[in-house]
């Protein structure tokens, strides 16, 4: 039955920056379709509520770990323990993601690396990390968030789209590089969607008009719309899928 290539039941994802936002979202969607299902991000606190609140939901074995995805150390030891503790990994979720907003001249390099060593080298390291693992065993499914702002742009908004770009082509290499290994990779495209990222434009009634403006179905996503496409490139209904740039904007960028 087709509903059967959706179901997770016997498989493990890691979800990065699955604690908050689109991501805990995500690690949901999984988790009732019946995945064990690690969340890694850096606060623990939050790690722990995230972790109760998919524990409920599904049926399989949830747990939390503190990572900070830019550390090549402590991403390699996050990946070597849900291994140990979940029987393996067959699937990946990269989350975790900043935006710093302003003008070229106002954002400084700091800034600039900053969200380039999280956006970029995060997910780069957290594919590094798994890619023995669904290599040893034939399968897996790589699922990175990167952005409508991947593929078009919006002023103010150099670092984010520098980086956004960047997961898009690393997404589309690394589909090419493990098809050998039956892995898939692909990205999610998600245009504006109400989470703590994008606080400072829901804040502002000008700027939060100005976006619905711009979007066909005249509003913003709602946090849960995430969840059934993260679950199709997570599962066995999305095998023949990889190297995929697939939008969730309210048809923004197929303007």
């Amino acid at each position: 039955m087709i509903l059967d290539q959706f179901k997770l039941a016997g498989r493990s994802a890691l979800v990065m920056g699955g604690n908050r936002g689109l991501g805990i979202e995500m690690a949901k969607a999984l988790a009732e379709a019946g995945a064990s299902v690690a969340i890694a991000a850096r606060d623990s606190s939050k790690n722990e509520e995230a972790v109760a609140i998919v524990d409920a939901v599904g049926e399989g074995k949830v747990i939390g770990k503190s990572c900070d995805v830019t550390d090549a150390a402590q991403v390699e030891q996050v990946v070597g323990e849900v291994k140990a503790e979940l029987g393996s990994i067959h699937i990946l979720i990269n989350s975790a993601g900043i935006n710093i907003r302003g003008a070229i001249e106002e954002v400084t390099p700091e800034d600039f690396r900053q969200v380039l060593d999280v956006n970029v080298t995060g997910t780069w390291l957290a594919c590094k990390a798994v890619s023995p693992i669904m290599k040893a065993q034939g399968y897996g499914r790589v699922v990175n968030i990167a952005s409508m702002l991947s593929v078009i742009a919006i002023a103010d908004r150099t670092p984010y789209t520098a980086s956004k770009g960047a997961v898009l082509n690393m997404t589309r290499a690394l589909a090419v590089e493990w098809a050998p290994h039956k892995i898939t990779a692909n990205a999610i495209l998600p245009g504006p969607f109400a989470t703590e990222m994008n606080l400072p434009l829901l804040d502002d009634p000008e700027k939060y008009q100005n976006f619905v403006s711009k979007i066909p179905l005249s509003r913003w996503g709602e946090l849960t719309e995430i969840g059934g496409l993260a679950l199709f490139l997570s599962s066995d209904a999305s095998s023949y899928c990889t190297g995929g740039a697939f939008t969730i904007d309210g048809g923004w960028t197929a303007q």
